[in-house]
Formats: structure tokens, C-alpha cells, sequence
């Protein structure tokens, strides 16, 4: 069980850090470490949720492992919040937060045990990120600016 466990915590935390390696390329403030410990902390919650449930399963306490998921994305709102920043007539860190977000979720889904929901995930958040990012400086911005 204990090699089940930190294989869940290091795939959350790789996962992570595919998020926020693409994050560092892109020279943005949050990156590597801030995105692999979203996604370690949020699995971590998600363990101990399922561990708590087993713990106490049929010993007359009411526990609830989706209420900690819930918790998680709640918390990470928070933090969130915090990198959104309104410059002049621009919103600041707006994808950051969403990717944080995401990576939360990311993090929930390695500890609840969907792996491959877990890869696909974040697959697509690198192809958001890098790839949608890309198409918006090369053709949306481009075509904005010959206005």
C-alpha cells in the first residue's frame, strides 16, 4: 500500500510539473514548483479523504471523501484569486488561475486513482497552454493588431 501511495504522489507531482514546465517556458510566475505542488497537495488531500473513509467506515462517524475534494477546489479558488490582478484595461493571471485550478483537479483525479483521466488532463492543459496560447499570439493577436 505504501508504494501505491507514493507512486500517486509522484505521478501528481509529474504531472504537475508537465504543467508548469510549459509555465516556465512561457517565463510566467507561477511554474514547476508552484504547479507540482498544486497537484501534490490536492492528491495528498484526496489520499487522506479515502484513508480517513476507510479509518472510519462502519464505526458510527459519518465521513464523506467528496467533501475534501470539494474542499480542494474551493482552497484552490482562493489561491487563485490571488495571482488575478486588473491592470489599466487588462485582466492579469487569469490563465495561471485556471491552470492552477486544473492542475487541482489534476492532482484529486491521481489520488482517487483515474490515471489515465489524470494523463489525458493534463495532456490537454499542456495543448491549452502551449498550443491555444500560441494560436492566440500568432493569429488572433496578429489579426487584432491590423485593426
Amino acid at each position: 500500500m505504501e508504494i501505491s501511495i507514493i507512486f500517486q504522489l509522484f505521478l501528481a507531482t509529474l504531472f504537475g510539473a508537465l504543467i508548469g514546465f510549459e509555465r516556465e517556458w512561457k517565463r510566467k510566475k507561477a511554474g514547476l514548483q508552484t504547479y507540482s505542488l498544486v497537484t501534490l497537495g490536492s492528491c495528498l488531500f484526496t489520499l487522506l479523504a479515502f484513508q480517513f473513509f476507510d479509518n472510519f467506515s462502519g464505526k458510527g462517524i459519518s465521513f464523506d471523501p467528496s467533501r475534501v475534494i470539494q474542499a480542494v477546489a474551493t482552497g484552490i479558488g482562493f489561491i487563485g484569486a490571488g495571482v488575478i490582478f486588473f491592470r489599466e484595461d487588462r485582466v492579469e493571471g487569469l490563465t495561471t488561475a485556471a491552470g492552477l485550478w486544473t492542475a487541482a483537479a489534476i492532482g484529486v483525479a491521481v489520488g482517487a486513482n483515474f490515471y489515465f483521466l489524470a494523463l489525458v488532463s493534463t495532456f490537454f492543459a499542456i495543448l491549452i497552454l502551449a498550443g491555444l496560447g500560441l494560436f492566440e499570439e500568432k493569429v488572433i493577436n496578429k489579426k487584432l493588431k491590423g485593426r
